[in-house]
């Protein structure tokens, strides 16, 4: 059977409250480990955004030593309701004439009218065939694709019905029914564009005949075998154009890499040629320097929050003297206020726009930026330069994006510090388990000694109170006498 122990029953002894007093006591080298803990979770922290910061500088200065940034090209067109423009990798500047002579168009097919999309069709098997009509109605099927039968009924089925069929067979044409005042048809048109996406459809049609207009053989069309029941109302056909006086063609009227990196939209054809040019994205390189300037600017704005010290409230940031925070700012400004080789027009970045202001952050002079974007070849040379032998003719986009590589590299300042604070941080948890095993055994051997007290002052009490009560009949019997 367990004991039954309550501290202090016996004597009146407040055990619990001397072993927590005690055991606070004991407790205090744990309290400051742990405030200790605190401060360098708060810097390991701050370090942390240093970080986050200092990658989006080095990929925003990366950015501007891509020569995919400064070979971006924008187009325009006289005209572009009839020809837009856009442009893409690879693409060089330059001037096109476009003339459009004819627009891609989808093949297209109507059957005769009915009274309504629910009058009946007709039943059989309707067979059909992709490729390219030819001169004397001749048809060539497209490589590649394969005929597609479509089994309809029994029992015969309305147009509705016919059309779904028709879609759900994903037999390279689609269908719709076509209502008007006059009544409903059935329209057949090819799924994409191109003079080899044209069709032919012959049935077969369970009333024996496949030619005739009743029945499912209304919808047949091969003029090959002059079979026509069902109208064509538009021919498959390439689009067609001139640049520069030279015959495109193409299936689509999407001209994708017929010149390189440039994709030229046809809507409509021209009597004459449109304008086309093609010429260095000053405005993509503008956001990519205020891209730079915002990475900077955040980055100056976190490290003078973490290392200023506000005399006013007493108060330090949590990395004010930290020598590799500290170090971090100073490498940062000397690059900003340097000079480069890299450029004869562009020696400081003063010279790009960057007003460098009290608090080291960057005001960008917009005219300045624009008077250096029209000089596009100078100013690439200024951010983008790279020379491994000659430091000096580094470009500045260069030098921050290795300085950030520096600092985030495993042996960096950041990387490192970071890393000596999580190996503090490990000590101190380290010793905390440590110490709070030591005041667990403390507390119980304690509890267990003033327990025991506790137990003896109590038995000391009880005989205290036996020798008073044998003194006092002992007192009475000696007056009795």
């Amino acid at each position: 059977m367990a004991n039954i122990s309550s501290p202090g029953v016996g004597s009146g002894l407040d055990v619990n409250s001397i072993v927590t007093q005690l055991v606070a006591i004991e407790r205090q080298p744990i309290v400051k480990l742990q405030t200790q803990a605190s401060s360098l979770q708060t810097k390991l922290s701050a370090f942390g955004k240093l970080q986050s910061d200092l990658a989006a500088l080095r990929d925003a200065a990366s950015a501007l030593t891509s020569p995919g940034t400064w070979s971006q090209t924008t187009g325009t067109s006289s005209d572009s309701a009839a020809v837009a423009v856009t442009t893409g990798d690879g693409n060089k500047p330059g001037s096109y004439s476009v003339q459009v002579t004819k627009l891609a168009q989808a093949q297209s097919n109507i059957s005769q009218t009915y009274s309504a999309a629910t009058d009946l069709v007709g039943e059989g098997t309707i067979h059909i065939e992709l490729g390219t009509w030819g001169a004397g109605n001749s048809f060539t099927p497209k490589a590649g694709a394969s005929a597609v039968d479509v089994s309809v009924g029994p029992p015969a089925k309305s147009l509705a019905e016919v059309r779904d069929m028709i879609n759900a067979a994903n037999a390279g044409i689609t269908a719709a029914v076509l209502s008007d005042a006059s009544g409903s048809r059935l329209v057949f048109r090819s799924s994409t564009t191109g003079a080899a996406n044209g069709f032919r459809i012959t049935v077969t049609d369970a009333d024996s005949n496949n030619v005739d207009t009743s029945g499912l053989s209304a919808l047949a069309y091969d003029p090959s075998v002059g079979v026509v029941t069902m109208g064509q109302a538009l021919a498959a056909a390439n689009a067609s154009a001139l640049i520069n006086g030279a015959p495109v063609s193409s299936e689509t009227n999407t001209l994708a890499n017929v010149i390189d990196g440039m994709t030229l939209q046809l809507q409509r054809e021209t009597s004459a040629p449109v304008q086309v040019t093609t010429a260095p994205d000053k405005d993509a390189i503008r956001k990519q320097v205020e891209a730079f300037v915002s990475a900077y600017n955040a980055l100056n704005g976190e490290l003078v929050t973490q290392t200023k010290y506000d005399a006013a409230t007493k108060t330090a940031g949590t990395l004010q003297g930290d020598s590799a925070a500290v170090q971090m700012r100073s490498a940062l400004r000397s690059t900003l206020r340097g000079s480069s080789d890299a450029s004869s027009a562009f020696k400081r970045l003063a010279d790009i726009g960057f007003d460098v202001q009290q608090d080291g952050s960057i005001q960008l002079d917009g005219n300045k930026l624009d008077n250096a974007l029209a000089n596009l070849g100078e100013l690439k040379k200024a951010f983008a330069n790279s020379d491994a032998a000659v430091p000096a003719n580094n470009g500045f986009a260069t030098l921050f994006r290795k300085l950030a590589d520096q600092a985030l590299g495993i042996d960096g300042s950041i990387a490192s510090r970071s890393a000596g604070l999580r190996s503090s941080i490990d000590r101190n948890e380290k010793r905390q388990a440590e110490l709070e095993d030591r005041v667990a055994q403390t507390e119980a051997r304690l509890r267990k000694q003033y327990t025991a007290l506790d137990a003896q002052m109590g038995q000391l009490q009880s005989l205290s109170t036996y020798v008073s009560q044998q003194m006092a009949v002992l007192t009475n019997n000696s007056g009795n006498g």
